[in-house]
């Protein structure tokens, strides 16, 4: 199951600086407004030190983590849904990811001058929520024109629809992003098809000065308070600082690094962690000589839909799931051990995987 993060924000707020830092593939930073003709596409390894410590049992031939695919869109401007920057055609590229990472600038530079001509991570994100909202509404009052018409020929379901499609309209015409539209889980179901840019889950990484890795500065201090009440999660990262962590090859340089900077670890691992958590995953292992992997799904998925994202095979003949915890199995030390202390599982097809299990899939197909 692919995770799909799209990183958006103003031009020149240090996008591509931490999508390089994230990414295996380097794209060029710019300080030249618009100088971006393409989304930035690259893969990401999920941390997971988990993987490494059952990899201290087991002794396989390779570990390979969960990755994720990052987006990295070129910065939008105010009126980008008219047309404005690079227009609206990166709106679409939006469309397209399962969470949004919405980059601001929390630093000053001379250097790198500001679109808006003064550094406001406020004012910036209140242009970039409204360009999006803007696209949102055009697509929800095109959907209402068509549902309009199955109510004048009496669909029963096309009023409930119309009415759902209503608020969102208001909504979005008193500046508010379709995931806090005042309507029910249920009801959501209406806007589904329409992937509404301010409907996707986002995560907002205020980019700061060097100096402020570690405890943000008031540009960061403003972006929280602005989002107090929302629920939004807020993720104070030092792009440039990052930067300089990601080019270093050996582990120890990079901790030592960290270490001066007072960084436990790098501040975009925190940020692939919380996108994970945004979108609601989780991880399995599964584990032998060949290999130690870890698996994307879904919380509450069952064990022959877990099966399924290793192989459609699993899912179509699964059998049975034998399962071992990824604490039991640390403390045992081997699967024997897990049975001897009789905390090894067999579970059949109602089983909801947990973070964390250790599956073994037996099938027949």
């Amino acid at each position: 199951m692919a995770l799909n993060c799209g990183i958006i924000g103003l031009t020149n707020t240090g996008k591509t600086t931490i999508f390089n830092c994230m990414s295996n593939t380097k794209a060029e930073a710019s300080a030249f407004a618009f100088s971006a003709t393409k989304s930035n596409i690259g893969m990401v390894e999920v941390p997971d030190p988990r993987l490494v410590e059952i990899d201290k049992l087991i002794r396989s031939a390779k570990v390979v983590p969960a990755t994720v695919e990052i987006v990295d869109v070129p910065g939008l401007a105010k009126g980008a849904s008219q047309g404005e920057g690079v227009g609206n055609k990166f709106l679409a590229d939006i469309q397209q990811m399962d969470a949004l990472i919405h980059v601001l600038r929390c630093f000053d530079s001379d250097d790198l001058p500001h679109i808006e001509g003064s550094v406001d991570p406020v004012r910036d994100m209140e242009i970039v929520d409204l360009e999006l909202q803007v696209r949102d509404l055009d697509l929800v009052m095109r959907k209402i024109q068509r549902v309009e018409k199955l109510v004048k020929v009496g669909d029963k379901d096309a009023k409930k629809a119309l009415d759902v499609l209503q608020v969102y309209r208001d909504h979005f015409e008193n500046f508010g992003n379709a995931r806090t539209a005042p309507v029910s889980d249920d009801d959501r179901k209406y806007i589904q098809e329409l992937q509404l840019l301010t409907a996707k889950p986002v995560i907002f990484v205020c980019n700061v000065d060097d100096a402020s890795a570690t405890g943000g500065n008031p540009y960061s201090a403003a972006v929280e308070k602005a989002l107090e009440g929302h629920h939004a999660q807020v993720i104070v990262i030092a792009g440039k600082l990052e930067a300089e962590i990601a080019e270093l090859e050996e582990s120890d340089d990079r901790e030592m690094f960290m270490a001066d900077a007072g960084l436990t670890e790098p501040g975009v691992n925190k940020l692939i962690r919380a996108a994970y958590e945004r979108l609601n995953l989780q991880s399995f292992f599964t584990a032998g000589p060949k290999e130690v992997r870890a698996w994307t799904i879904k919380k509450g998925m069952t064990a022959p839909q877990a099966s399924g994202v290793i192989h459609s095979d699993l899912e179509r003949g699964f059998i049975r799931a034998e399962v071992m915890k990824y604490d039991d199995f640390i403390r045992f030390k081997s699967e024997q051990g897990v049975k001897d202390a009789g905390k090894f599982h067999v579970e059949g097809k109602n089983y909801i995987v947990e973070d964390g299990d250790i599956l073994h899939i037996r099938f027949n197909v």
